[in-house]
């Protein structure tokens, strides 16, 4: 398994996060190498200032978190996101439109993100706690159709997170090529390292400074 920092995407999504707040996540990206900050798109030309040349990517959300705006504003929020500095996009699917079985409007609504992102890295969210097991496939079929790059299991702000069960299952349904980011409850190292193991890519976390300092007592004998 690869340095389990450049798993995480170092996430603070609550809505009173504070200049200082993002600052200090920002700081402990540059200490422990996170694979990016994930961040509200209110604070991405900010934190790409903070983050300037230290080589981590700057994650921002889409429709985020209930997913049931229009896909022409999810587009504009990526577009305005991504000029702002964004290098990876995270946006919620609608969750309402799939559960009416609107295919169509579901595919729509993610390609139109991904082809605001202009190339970069998008992340459909599926908040599998609201989907039925028919309907987790589904979408996973439906963003590998829209040419997403990764599924997410959650938004961490519904009724449940990430299981290793919706991680395989996740896995199974999309293409070699798409990738599975597991987030939502995971606040420590087993948690993380059953999900890396399950096939996740990548690890969305707000206790990311808890899951790498407890994988390193472990490793210390703590």
């Amino acid at each position: 398994m690869k340095e389990l920092a450049s798993y995480i995407d170092h996430t603070i999504l609550n809505a009173d996060a504070t200049i200082n707040d993002i600052k200090k996540v920002c700081e402990e990206a540059i200490k422990y190498r996170f694979a990016s900050v994930c961040v509200n798109p209110y604070y991405v030309s900010r934190v790409k200032e903070m983050l300037s040349d230290k080589n981590i990517a700057i994650t921002a959300v889409i429709g985020f978190p209930l997913g049931c705006t229009l896909k022409e504003v999810k587009a504009f929020e990526a577009k305005m996101a991504v000029n702002a500095g964004a290098d990876e996009l995270d946006m919620v699917l609608n969750i309402a439109a799939l559960k009416n079985k609107e295919d169509q409007t579901v595919l729509e609504d993610i390609q139109s993100v991904v082809e605001a992102s202009d190339g970069r890295v998008v992340k459909v969210i599926i908040e599998t706690c609201l989907l039925n097991q028919e309907e987790k496939i589904k979408a996973c079929e439906l963003a590998t159709r829209a040419g997403a790059t990764f599924v997410k299991t959650s938004t961490g702000f519904s009724t449940g997170g990430a299981t290793v069960e919706d991680v395989v299952l996740m896995k199974q349904h999309i293409s070699t090529d798409m990738k599975v980011k597991a987030s939502g409850g995971i606040r420590n190292y087993i948690k993380a390292r059953e999900m890396i193991m399950a096939g996740a890519d990548r690890i969305g976390a707000s206790a990311s400074v808890a899951i790498v300092e407890q994988k390193k007592d472990k490793e210390e004998g703590y």
